[in-house]
């Protein structure tokens, strides 16, 4: 919670800062306007009202009550205030507008979330730009953004890819988040280095390593931007880990690449070959440093609260901070932060979630979704002021033709890429073919955001134009939010992308899935072919057998995953047949049917129910 706290008080701190200046500056015009000359002989007198104001100073700023002396029945103290106060404000005039944006109806059913809260932003920065300078306006920083704004929003869609589904296609996700991002780096580069040696772009002067460090930025999808879209239409399950996974796992991809441009600008013009292995080797570094890091400390989350029976209120403190410590010690020692947050919170989703009570998980499940849409709504506002920033309105620092083709070449090589992965995976074993519509889907969905823009606040001006490269990708983000964002659904209705079902999984289907994946089990050993199927087996044996009984106070088989949904439910048609079910319904059952039951009455409905089979087995013996 401080962690959260010390988040908003950055993001606010600027701001303050910018107030102060603007009235420290005021004050030394009034001073020179007023011919203020040093007199040596008024020094002393000087120095005796400066000593006094200084008491007076500090004896007020104790008492709360502002200058002057004696008791006032009512005075302004708004610097005791200002951070806190513009906090408030700021989150509360970003919730009214949530608010506002989902009651009405036209509006939401054709604008994204996130343009609304882009346009908050171009206001509010609008606003300040007539009484601060530009350098002092609030602004998002690198350091701000991957340290506080990201880790909340990675944790929570961490804990929704603990889902067959993505399980299931984790392989192709890793071939369009691995693959995909350096194809697209590595044509984008070369293709604009080309066009602006051939004079397609004017006199623009750029060299194929400075194309390269941009390319690697704008490849980075942005979760923050995917998540909001895709969230808002609905898509099925499969295309919904597709577009969602690969933007998540691709930011282990592009830091890589970026970091490794980065180094080999500073090289030039001779770049060894040895540098360019070791930027191979790199990634795989990351990402496994990252893996191992998440999973011993999605370990650790799991074996603290194996023991916290009696003491619950630690248990969701256990879960945040464990997952937070996570992404700090990754990028202490240099690794994927954002993997290792996504390994910690699947171990958790795992394990650690089923040691945890009911209560826990409810307060942990909507505390993240709290943090997630306050650092959405924080992000994409602070997109809007960036506008304002950055030079964005300096001519010299806007090159159009080097925009246009950004623009195109980055369409262009997503689509290209898509279907040519798609391709190759769909002549693959793959048993659900990728379609062509949720093969463009895919491709339209590759929306840009705040990761792509703060690795650009990360550059040095010295060694590239960065100037040019930061309208250049403002300019992309407006355009793949606003365009690609507002266009995305009515595609979607228009393609008729077959969406997520809203019928609830029965009995039959999640015995029928049990049983498909044993007999196929079965059928490769047969076959002498190791498939899915057959490693799948493997992996359950040794996880029932070792983890959960390390991991879990109540070891659960995968069988027993039947008996918990019909628990489920049964428990919800007997809701259902209770008088007045319509209002015991609204009351008690949630969307999961569950979370929102109270555990005194699932254990009671429980125990009649095994009292009443006790009964009816005694019955037929008789």
């Amino acid at each position: 919670m401080k962690v959260f706290c010390l988040l908003i008080l950055l993001c606010c701190d600027h701001a303050a800062t910018a107030v102060v200046h603007t009235t420290l500056n005021q004050n030394n015009d009034t001073k020179s306007n007023g011919h203020m000359v040093y007199d040596p002989h008024n020094q002393t007198s000087d120095n005796r009202s400066h000593e006094h104001g200084n008491k007076t100073g500090h004896k007020d700023s104790h008492t709360g009550h502002g200058a002057g002396h004696g008791i006032h029945l009512f005075s302004i103290n708004y610097d005791h205030v200002a951070q806190p106060l513009l906090i408030t404000v700021f989150l509360f005039a970003a919730g009214i507008s949530k608010l506002g944006f989902h009651h009405a109806d036209f509006l939401s059913s054709r604008v994204p979330e996130s343009c609304l809260l882009i346009i908050l932003g171009i206001i509010v920065g609008a606003i300040l730009r007539n009484f601060t300078n530009a350098d002092d306006m609030p602004g998002m920083s690198s350091e701000l953004f991957f340290l506080y704004l990201l880790p909340p929003i990675i944790l929570e869609s961490a804990w929704s890819l603990h889902d067959r589904t993505f399980f299931d296609n984790v392989g192709t996700v890793l071939i369009y988040a691995v693959i995909g991002t350096v194809l697209n780096c590595f044509l984008i580069g070369p293709t604009l280095y080309g066009l602006a040696s051939s004079g397609a772009m004017g006199d623009t002067n750029i060299e194929m390593i400075e194309c390269l460090v941009f390319s690697s930025i704008i490849v980075a999808v942005d979760p923050v931007a995917v998540l909001a879209i895709f969230q808002e239409i609905g898509v099925n399950n499969v295309l919904y880990f597709l577009v969602f996974g690969e933007s998540l796992l691709n930011d282990a991809v592009t830091v890589v690449i970026y970091n490794t441009m980065k180094t080999f600008n500073l090289m030039e013009p001779e770049i060894p070959v040895s540098e360019v292995f070791l930027g191979i080797v790199s990634f795989f570094v990351v990402s496994f440093g990252g893996i191992g890091i998440g999973v011993v400390f999605g370990m650790i989350t799991a074996v603290i609260t194996k023991y916290t029976e009696h003491v619950r209120v630690i248990e969701p403190l256990s879960v945040f901070v464990l997952a937070y410590m996570s992404y700090l010690m990754a990028e202490l020692f240099h690794f994927s932060g954002i993997i290792s947050l996504i390994a910690c919170g699947l171990t958790q989703a795992q394990y650690a979630f089923h040691n945890i009570s009911t209560k826990s998980h409810t307060t942990v499940k909507y505390f993240s979704k709290m943090q997630s849409s306050i650092s959405d709504c924080i992000i994409f506002v602070f997109l809007g002021i960036a506008l304002f920033k950055n030079g964005m309105f300096e001519p010299d620092n806007w090159n159009p033709w080097f925009i246009i083709w950004t623009l195109v070449l980055c369409l262009l090589y997503r689509f290209l890429v898509v279907l040519l992965l798609t391709f190759f995976v769909n002549k693959s074993n793959r048993v659900r073919r990728i379609s062509y519509v949720e093969q463009f889907i895919m491709a339209y969905g590759g929306l840009r955001g705040a990761v792509a823009f703060s690795l650009m606040d990360l550059l040095k001006a010295e060694n590239l134009p960065k100037e040019m490269f930061t309208t250049t990708l403002m300019v992309l983000i407006f355009f793949t939010v606003f365009v690609q964002g507002i266009t995305i659904k009515p595609l979607v209705k228009l393609l008729r992308v077959k969406l997520q079902s809203t019928d609830k999984v029965t009995i039959g289907e999640e015995i029928n899935s049990h049983v498909t994946d044993h007999v196929m089990a079965g059928i490769e050993e047969v076959l002498g072919r190791r498939g899915e199927h057959h490693f799948r087996e493997i992996l359950e044996f040794y996880n029932s057998k070792y983890l959960k009984n390390w991991l879990q106070r109540n070891p659960t088989s995968t069988d027993e995953h039947i008996m918990s949904l019909y628990e489920k439910i049964a428990l919800q048609q007997h809701f259902e047949s209770l008088a007045g079910s319509r209002m015991v319904q609204e009351k008690y059952v949630s969307e999961d049917n569950l979370p929102l039951i109270p555990e005194e009455i699932t254990n009671q409905i429980i125990h009649e129910e095994e009292d009443e089979n006790e009964t009816g087995r005694r019955r037929r013996r008789k």
